[in-house]
């Protein structure tokens, strides 16, 4: 792994603190209401499944504010546990009795792998996803939550998840790097030396979420990994990895690989499901799309072949933050290979 020095792994308590602490502001749950391809795509969902939420017992993982369990009594829902482990719970209990459902809702303050519910569920409803899909790690609650509570053939909203991949040129990271040598120009210093420092620490092995414009992308997508939430373990997700191919569109230099996810909900009356992508050909979502900066840019032309393989697993400071391994070959360059993460939590108070 790329890094100046190892750091100390967090032990798990101070992880979960950290994770959940990010969860007390107001301005996350702003950024993801506000977000209308999430919350509109999950109460579309929610309704769409009506038919097998009506008088059921639902389980919502991660409640927040409590706006999918509140989707769910929309959809008839008898009774909704909404378990939420950090203080925006209380807001929760507000909000529920705000909109007259608190005797359908029943709030539990706690993580789903601590708390007790009072029987089993018919349906889980949880808004898990992190940045590139695995970020924070809360699939694994939902998972836990599957193994212990819910009923054999119950349904789990969404069902379904990809990865997909794709070779970009990002042209604002040649335009950083380039401003050194036009220094000269402007104030009559040269700072070109500046060159390869510049390079060094725009070109590092942070993963950086970005939204990416589709001008930028230079292949169509590999989707690499696929994840049926019915039957994926958490032993799975230690690491996630496949392979991808994919061939570039035009003459362009290659210097970043973006990274972004799908979640599929069923459609009980129509032959396809309802996707919530974070594509950059799709419409813009708070999870924008996960760049991986390659270490220096591969030229390519039309139909030039770029093939590889991704692994995603715990980082080695946070099991809650996402690393990403690529194994890529552009053309006939030899294969090459760069390790990404979050940046970790370590540095925080």
């Amino acid at each position: 792994m790329s890094h100046a020095g190892k750091k100390r792994k967090l032990d798990k308590s101070r992880q979960d603190r950290l994770y959940f602490d990010s969860y007390t502001d107001v301005t996350i749950h702003e950024e993801m209401i506000a977000d209308h391809v999430r919350t509109g795509t999950y109460r579309t969902a929610i309704l769409g499944n009506s038919e097998a939420i009506r008088g059921k017992v639902v389980l919502d993982v991660g409640a927040g504010t409590g706006v999918l369990s509140m989707f769910c009594v929309q959809a008839g829902a008898r009774k909704v546990y909404a378990v939420e482990a950090c203080s925006i719970a209380e807001q929760a209990v507000k909000i529920i009795r705000q909109n007259n459902m608190q005797d359908k809702i029943e709030v539990i303050r706690g993580t789903v792998e601590t708390v007790e519910l009072p029987e089993a569920v018919d349906v889980i409803v949880s808004e898990w996803m992190g940045y590139a899909l695995l970020h924070e790690s809360m699939l694994n609650s939902v998972l836990y939550a599957r193994d212990k509570w819910l009923s054999p053939g119950g349904l789990i909203l969404p069902n379904k998840a990809e990865l997909y991949i794709a070779p970009m040129s990002d042209p604002v990271v040649e335009e950083r790097l380039y401003f050194w040598y036009n220094v000269k120009d402007q104030y009559g210093v040269d700072m070109s030396s500046m060159y390869d420092f510049a390079e060094k620490c725009i070109r590092n092995s942070d993963i950086i979420v970005n939204p990416v414009t589709v001008e930028d992308v230079l292949s169509h997508p590999a989707r690499f990994a696929e994840l049926d939430l019915n039957s994926v373990t958490t032993e799975e997700l230690r690491e996630l990895k496949g392979q991808f191919q994919c061939s570039s569109f035009g003459c362009a230099a290659v210097n970043a690989f973006c990274v972004w996810f799908t979640v599929s909900f069923p459609c009980p009356d129509k032959p396809q499901p309802l996707v919530l992508s974070t594509s950059p050909f799709k419409p813009e979502t708070h999870w924008r799309q996960a760049v991986l900066y390659l270490d220096r840019p591969e030229d390519v032309v039309q139909d030039t072949v770029v093939t590889g393989e991704v692994k995603m697993f715990p980082s080695e400071e946070s099991d809650r933050h996402i690393s990403i391994h690529v194994d890529y070959s552009i053309g006939e360059q030899k294969r090459q290979s760069k390790t990404f993460s979050i940046p970790d939590w370590s540095s925080e108070s």
